[in-house]
């Protein structure tokens, strides 16, 4: 029984970075509470298929994904037929291009973005900016670029086509260059 509570214990020191992680993701708090007991409850039950070949946040990171991925689906259930659908007349441009593709509206000069990766004023404008998307757009983007899923996973999981996926991708991508180049390339920093 002490083995267990060890456990248990070594399990919930990871819970705030869990909760975070999952709060990013599902930007509700409820929802990510709930997946981060879920999470838990799965790794409780399995730990005896943890073997210590990665880092115990790692592994429990892992399944708090599925555990996302498994509420979103649940969640999407219930949404109505378009909602994943693009806009109304079917087309994506959002007046960024001319229709000879070129910019209408050229993006600004970065410098050196590497260095703002060092930065966390840089991280908390692009977690404000993922903020400003809406939900569907940011887990979408989430779900691909910082969760790692493949297109044909994502399409899977919530049950959109693959075009879908590209119109959202793309939409959450513009908004996040548009946001982030106001509030972070946009602004000296010193």
């Amino acid at each position: 029984m002490a083995e267990q509570d060890d456990q248990a214990q070594s399990l919930e020191a990871h819970r705030k970075y869990l909760q975070r992680y999952a709060l990013f993701h599902l930007r509700d708090a409820s929802l990510a509470e709930d997946a981060v007991q879920n999470t838990l409850i799965a790794a409780l039950a399995q730990r005896d298929r943890f073997q210590g070949r990665s880092q115990l946040r790692t592994w429990l990171t892992g399944i708090l994904k599925h555990k996302i991925i498994d509420l979103t689906r649940s969640r999407g259930r219930g949404l109505p037929a378009g909602a994943f659908a693009l806009g109304e007349d079917g087309d994506s441009n959002d007046g960024s291009f001319t229709a000879k593709g070129k910019w209408v509206d050229p993006p600004a000069d970065w410098g050196m973005p590497d260095a703002a990766l060092e930065s966390s004023q840089f991280w908390r404008v692009y977690q404000e900016c993922c903020r400003r998307m809406s939900k569907r757009d940011a887990l979408v983007f989430s779900m691909r670029e910082v969760m790692g899923l493949s297109a044909e996973e994502i399409c899977k999981k919530i049950e959109i086509s693959t075009t879908n996926l590209h119109v959202i991708l793309f939409r959450a991508r513009l908004s996040l260059r548009s946001c982030i180049t106001k509030n972070w390339f946009g602004v000296d920093h010193e």
